[in-house]
C-alpha cells in the first residue's frame, strides 16, 4: 500500500476555483465600533477552496476510487456524484464535502470498505461562516486509517435556518461527545445522537459561544458582579 502524500497545492494558479465569501475589513471584522486593534484599514478577502479537478496525487486518487466503488455496491444507496458534493485537496489535505443527507452512508462506507478502512473518527469540529449563504455551519469530521496509516476530512454544511445534520454516533461512537461539544458551541443540531445537551456551559445559557454572530462583550460573569463591556466601551490604545 501506498502511503505516499502530494504535494501542497497552496500557489495561486492551484487555487483558481477558490470560492470568495466574504471581504473583511480590520483585524477581527468588527463592525459598528471603535477600532482598538491598530488594524483596521486592513482588508482581505474570505475565501474557501474550491473542488480539485483529479487526478488528485498519491493515496488520494485511491481513496477516491475506493469510496466511489463502495457506494455503487449493494450495500449503501447512494452514488458518488451524488453525495459528495467535492473534493478538495488543499496544504496537503484531502477534504471529502459530502451532502448531510447521504452523511451516514459515505461515513459507513469509509469505515468498513475493505480498501479504505477509516476506523477512528479524531473528533468533529464546527465552523461557522455567516456570509456563506445557504450553508452557514460546517461540521468537519477528523477521519483515520489505523489499517492503511492515512487521514482524511469529511466535512458537511447546513444553512443557518435548518441547522440540522445527521449524527455520525452509531457508526463513530467517539462522536458522542464531540458533536456535543459542536452543539453547545454552533448550535448544530446532531439528528440521532442519544444525548444532544450541552457540555461545556451551562443548560439555561442563550446563544453559542463560537458563532461569528456571538457577541464579543457585555456578558455578565459570576465574579464580583463583574461585567465584560462591548468593544466600544473599551479602552482603545491608538
Amino acid at each position: 500500500m501506498s502511503t505516499d502524500r502530494p504535494e501542497d497545492t497552496g500557489n495561486p494558479a492551484e487555487r483558481a476555483n477558490d470560492e470568495v465569501i466574504d471581504v473583511r475589513r480590520g483585524m477581527f471584522g468588527v463592525s459598528g465600533t471603535g477600532d482598538t486593534s491598530g488594524y483596521g484599514r486592513l482588508v482581505r478577502e474570505v475565501s474557501l477552496p474550491g473542488g480539485t479537478p483529479p487526478p488528485y496525487g498519491g493515496y488520494f486518487d485511491d481513496i477516491v476510487a475506493a469510496l466511489r466503488a463502495a457506494l455503487a455496491g449493494p450495500d449503501f444507496d447512494a452514488e458518488f456524484d451524488t453525495a459528495v458534493d467535492k473534493v478538495v485537496v488543499f496544504r496537503d489535505e484531502l477534504t471529502l464535502h459530502v451532502r448531510r443527507e447521504h452523511l451516514p452512508a459515505v461515513a459507513q462506507a469509509l469505515r468498513d470498505a475493505p480498501a479504505l478502512r477509516f476506523e477512528l473518527c479524531l473528533g468533529v469540529s464546527g465552523v461557522h461562516y455567516p456570509h456563506d449563504t445557504g450553508r452557514e455551519l460546517h461540521a468537519v469530521y477528523h477521519l483515520m486509517s489505523i489499517t492503511h496509516n492515512r487521514r482524511i476530512r469529511v466535512e458537511v454544511s447546513a444553512p443557518d435556518a435548518d441547522p440540522h445534520i445527521p449524527s455520525l454516533y452509531r457508526v463513530y461512537p467517539t462522536t458522542d461527545w464531540h458533536e456535543r461539544e459542536t452543539y453547545d458551541f454552533f448550535g448544530i443540531q446532531f439528528v440521532g445522537h442519544p444525548s444532544l445537551t450541552r457540555i461545556t456551559m451551562p443548560d439555561d445559557w442563550r446563544g453559542h459561544p463560537q458563532r461569528k454572530d456571538y457577541p464579543l462583550g457585555g456578558i455578565p460573569v459570576e465574579y464580583k458582579g463583574a461585567r465584560i463591556p462591548p468593544p466600544d466601551e473599551r479602552r482603545a490604545y491608538s
